[in-house]
């Protein structure tokens, strides 16, 4: 009997961590996507702020996207995100702040404010640009685009990747979940 479970426990362990060397790949390659130019919208998703300050994972999200929009001025943003706890202003309302006060015009920028997941954040923005819409550039930390990739995928849009830098004090904690994530997704989130 302990030899049975012996193997299962052994089979347990490859097929985890067969699962995660997969997943980390896929990952890695996502995050190695360069959108082309000239896309009419982009998506910039969600996350923590601190008050009205935006944590350092959402700060690197902007930056990349600002940089797109300034190379691309026919592109439009999507700034995605509800407000939670600890937060006094939703993430798209300081992710516009950030954009006004970087020259992107405010015709220019799209509020969607009430998503409170990454997929409450696709679902939401399709529902703000209308079934007409299917090719965006979505924009996050590269951690989280393989998901994000999915679940795009699944709401009808055709997605370019722009990914942001992971901040590297949070780097492994965000990894990790992921991993669990991208499982969630796989299961529930459609």
């Amino acid at each position: 009997m302990k030899k049975m479970w012996g193997k299962i426990l052994v089979l347990v362990l490859v097929i985890g961590l067969g699962y995660v060397i997969s997943v980390h790949m896929l990952i890695a390659s996502i995050g190695k996507e360069q959108p082309p130019d000239g896309v009419d919208y982009m998506i910039v998703l969600g996350a923590r702020l601190h008050g009205e300050d935006m944590s350092l994972a959402l700060y690197h999200r902007v930056q990349v996207a600002l940089e797109y929009l300034k190379s691309n001025p026919n592109t439009n943003v999507v700034v995605s995100g509800g407000q939670g706890p600890g937060e006094d202003i939703t993430e798209a309302e300081a992710m516009a702040r950030f954009f006004k006060e970087n020259g992107i015009e405010d015709e220019r920028i799209i509020m969607e404010d009430r998503s409170t997941s990454t997929f409450e954040n696709l679902k939401f923005s399709k529902e703000v640009l209308g079934s007409e819409v299917d090719e965006v550039v979505i924009v996050s930390n590269d951690f989280h685009l393989f998901r994000a990739k999915i679940i795009a995928n699944r709401q009808g849009f055709e997605p370019y990747m722009l990914a942001a830098e992971t901040p590297r004090i949070v780097r492994e904690k965000l990894w990790l979940r992921e991993y669990v994530a991208v499982l969630k997704t796989a299961l529930l989130d459609w």
